[in-house]
């Protein structure tokens, strides 16, 4: 037996009537003064139709026909559904904007078919990505990590193997070429001395501090390995017009370590009170970053780094939420992005990126959601990419945004503890984001990599060349554990339909 619905009242009806009757009589839908149609229809509640805000590619536009408010629900026009083809739509809680960007379309995609570098292990690259202003626009420079690595358990406790513990972190220069990703050239990092693990200038991949970074272990577990205090856990790279030099992200300190073209180390930008941990004398260290970020989470630290076409600007991010005050932040949604004056080296701002909820995915916990690299298109606009744990069909977020800082809260030196809000940053929901009058960065889909379909889970390389392509690589970890025949490595090119400078 169904139960009887409550009566309707008569005034009920007939807002429910009005409700209808307007869905359907909208002559119009979101038409945008621009020529561009809308994005789709949305329920967003308690929101006022006047205060909504449009953009579309990033340029403020005006509806025709806005978005009403009913019973305190926010409707987009229905037909917008249909006038939408070929857009992406975000939505902006804290500013309450629409964003409308249009789709861009796949032109490249190419293989990297190098031999392994021993059995079981593949060559690798990928783990990031960058153009040169001048050079073709088919060359790149990328670098791989800290060389192969793996969990393994021993007597019921996971250990960190590195397999070829000599291997040495290394810059490429690629070149993509008919379906091909071609190494033309290889920079291994080394010192102006002597590594005290390797005996020569070449560093590893090795840990830093012991106490500190995660305990080496040889291939099978057994036998610890030396800390090197120069090895390297490459995970992003920018190029410096200035100066001709390159800037990488590691995500040991973190740090980010200034690099001349031939690989050699110049200095290293660190977190307060980190120096006094280490000996390493041959790379001058600069504790510029705040202390906080000594609270990183292993293996999760400085994923990427990008600087503005003028180098004056040099942008920096955390792979994930910084444990502060502990573990518990770990499912934060607030990653960290620290902007540095190159000509200065001091941190001069940070922004409160916010992830996307994964309450919105199936089975993603929000650890799983990680800033894998970025670029900085200008001192206010960066592209990020934002991706989950998944690959191939269980993919479900791997997207690039485009982020505004124009209006975002600079929070430098404000919620690295509870003094200022009760709460430190990571602690904080969005609600308290809010109660705070904390600003995140802005942020609308320019490529969705889940709609084309993308094969691999790190999606870690990102470069845009000439103000409207866009350029993606993977990192294949390896292949450490994989059983396919093919390397894994995997570069994909995309034309937006519209330039960013």
């Amino acid at each position: 037996m169904i139960a009887s619905e409550r009566p309707i009242t008569q005034s009920e009806g007939d807002a429910q009537i009005m409700k209808r009757k307007w869905l359907i009589a909208v002559p119009t839908a979101l038409t945008l003064l621009t020529g561009a149609g809308a994005a789709y229809a949305m329920n967003v509640s308690g929101t006022t139709a006047e205060t909504i805000k449009y953009t579309n590619n990033g340029k403020p536009v005006t509806p025709s026909s806005p978005a009403v408010n009913m019973d305190g629900h926010l409707y987009f026009p229905l037909r917008a559904l249909s006038e939408a083809t070929g857009k992406y739509v975000d939505w902006d809680e804290f500013r309450s904007s629409v964003a409308l960007t249009d789709k861009p379309e796949l032109t490249g995609k190419y293989k990297l078919t190098e031999p392994p570098l021993a059995e079981g292990i593949k060559m690798g690259i990928g783990s990031s990505l960058v153009h040169l202003p001048g050079d073709p626009d088919n060359v790149f420079y990328t670098t791989a990590d800290r060389g192969p690595n793996g969990e393994i358990e021993v007597d019921g406790k996971k250990v960190r193997t590195f397999p070829l513990a000599d291997y040495t972190p290394s810059i490429y220069k690629i070149e993509i070429q008919d379906g091909g990703i071609n190494i033309l050239e290889r920079f291994p990092l080394k010192v102006n001395g002597t590594d005290p693990v390797t005996g020569k200038a070449e560093i590893t991949g090795l840990p830093n501090i012991k106490g500190r970074d995660e305990v080496p272990y040889d291939v099978n577990g057994e036998k610890e390995l030396a800390y090197d205090p120069y090895g390297l856990d490459i995970e992003g790279i920018a190029y410096n017009p200035q100066d001709d030099t390159f800037w990488i992200s590691d995500e040991y300190g973190p740090s980010i370590v200034h690099v001349k073209r031939d690989g050699t180390l110049i200095e290293r930008i660190v977190p307060q009170g980190w120096a006094a941990q280490v000996e390493a004398p041959l790379v001058p260290v600069r504790e510029k970053l705040p202390a906080v970020y000594n609270k990183l989470r292993q293996n999760r630290g400085a994923e990427a780094v990008g600087i503005t076409p003028d180098g004056n600007s040099m942008f920096v991010a955390m792979q994930s939420p910084l444990r502060n005050p502990g573990k518990e932040a770990d499912n934060s949604r607030q990653l960290r992005i620290i902007k540095f004056d190159l000509a200065t080296l001091e941190p001069v701002a940070e922004f409160a990126y916010v992830a996307e909820d994964a309450n919105q995915f199936d089975g993603l916990d929000q650890e799983d959601i990680v800033i894998s690299d970025l670029v900085a298109v200008n001192e206010n606009t960066l592209l990020i990419d934002e991706r989950d744990k998944n690959a191939g069909d269980e993919a479900q977020l791997k997207r690039i945004y485009a982020v505004d800082l124009s209006n975002a809260t600079n929070i430098l030196d404000k919620y690295d503890d509870d003094k200022l809000a009760g709460k430190t940053l990571e602690q904080m929901s969005v609600q308290d984001l809010q109660a705070n009058g904390i600003l995140p960065p802005a942020k609308r889909t320019v490529v969705d990599l889940v709609d084309f379909r993308f094969p691999y889970e790190k999606i870690e390389g990102l470069s845009l060349v000439g103000g409207d392509t866009i350029v993606i690589v993977n990192d294949n970890d390896f292949g450490v554990g994989s059983t396919s025949p093919e390397n894994g490595t995997e570069l994909w090119t995309f034309k937006l339909p519209y330039g960013m400078e």
